[in-house]
């Protein structure tokens, strides 16, 4: 893996230090916003702001790139993002943070993009898994180690913001500095809502309602902890576990998903997911339990998305595969959309209980959509499964990099 990820290293680097200054944004964010007493909903808005900016930029930006080059485009999508981190600090007001999260999104997709369309260059069959196992830890390492930096605004509230800055600025380095040939844009044409669910029911629905579910969970989780009683330094560890658990056992998971019914392995990740929920939203546990069961939500939440991905490509050609892939890419991002917005209505109405039924309630509704499934197909061969793939839920040029074609 070493000797496949060290000519790869500059860009590694740029995603971890990006996901470092990014990642423990939408925590911050809704903290603060819950300190100076904004609504539920209000919240939800804010964090429903971030994920249309992103399925935004994965629909536009590709043009972009393609007309001015790489470097530029990411020198230009990370300047505008720093430039947005520092304005939090100055200007407190939520109706404008709304907006500066679309802008946040929209140049988080353009970073997406120009990385993994990089990357997708440097991939040979040989090495494509590898490359992407790779990047997958560089980006999740940063979001969650990330997560620690909340702490920072303990005696100074708007050092975490020029900290985010910072390390934004700081993750231009390795991309202005690298002599690697600035590829060229791999148009993807996403499938149809009517063609992947033709393709896949399960799959489009998996990936709906997971996307609703961590779209929640992002935008109000840390209200959720807050309100139940803990501090910053916990809500942090909180939300590190759920990261954590969730970039553990995807491969476990996948795995598992490769020896059976795939759609057992959907249905039962739901299934437990809804159930960890439901203890999440009734149980008065202390702070120890409360972030073991965040741990195992994020567990088998985080390995729906490549669940479902896998189990559509079960049913697909090899050429299929890139456009129905950067199509979940998008039904993800539009669940996501939806998500803070049910999160923070169901946290308006029953109090922070309300998140946590609100996630169970949708993961409920994807296992049950599951088990219909299974009464209603037959299960694919054994023999015709593809391996299962891990990779991230962030534009669709990921889809690209995940295909084994050249």
């Amino acid at each position: 893996m070493l000797s496949s990820a060290l000519p790869i290293r500059s860009l590694l680097f740029a995603i971890f230090i990006l996901m470092a200054g990014s990642g423990f944004l939408s925590t911050l964010i809704a903290i603060r916003l819950e300190e100076a007493g904004a609504a539920a909903l209000l919240i939800g808005i804010v964090g429903t702001g971030y994920f249309a900016g992103l399925t935004w930029g994965s629909l536009k930006v590709e043009a972009l790139i393609a007309r001015i080059g790489h470097i530029r485009a990411f020198a230009a999508f990370v300047t505008v993002f720093s430039a947005s981190s520092l304005t939090y600090a100055i200007v407190d007001f939520p109706y404008l943070w709304i907006a500066l999260r679309l802008v946040d999104g929209f140049a988080m997709a353009g970073v997406f993009v120009c990385l993994e369309s990089w990357l997708n260059k440097q991939a040979q069959p040989h090495n494509r898994s590898t490359i992407l196992a790779a990047y997958m830890i560089a980006l999740y390492c940063g979001q969650a180690g990330g997560q620690f930096l909340l702490n920072l605004g303990d005696n100074s509230p708007d050092l975490p913001f020029m900290v985010s800055a910072v390390l934004l600025s700081l993750a231009l380095l390795p991309v202005l500095l690298t002599r690697m040939e600035q590829p060229h844009i791999e148009r993807t044409v996403p499938f149809s809502l009517k063609r992947l669910y033709t393709a896949s029911p399960l799959g489009i629905v998996g990936t709906l309602t997971t996307g609703a579910m961590l779209g929640a969970f992002y935008a109000m989780g840390a209200v959720y902890v807050q309100r139940i009683g803990m501090d910053l330094s916990q809500v942090a560890f909180f939300t590190f576990s759920v990261i954590a658990g969730g970039v553990l056992l995807q491969y476990p998971l996948g795995l598992l998903s490769d020896r059976f019914d795939r759609r057992k392995v959907i249905v039962w990740c739901s299934l437990i997911a809804a159930a960890i929920c439901a203890g999440l939203a009734v149980l008065e546990l202390p702070n120890e339990g409360t972030i073991l069961l965040g741990a195992m939500f994020g567990g088998f939440a985080f390995a729906l998305y490549p669940l479902c991905v896998a189990h559509t490509n079960d049913h697909l050609e090899e050429d299929e595969r890139i456009g129905a892939s950067s199509g979940l890419v998008l039904t993800y991002s539009a669940g996501a959309v939806a998500g803070p917005l049910i999160g923070s209505t169901a946290m308006s109405l029953a109090g922070p209980a309300g998140l946590f039924f609100a996630i169970g309630s949708m993961a409920l509704l994807g296992g049950l959509f599951g088990l219909w499934r299974m009464a209603a197909a037959p299960p694919v061969a054994a023999d015709d499964q593809q391996p299962f793939q891990s990779l991230p839920r962030t534009s669709p040029m990921a889809a690209v990099l995940e295909s084994d074609e050249d």
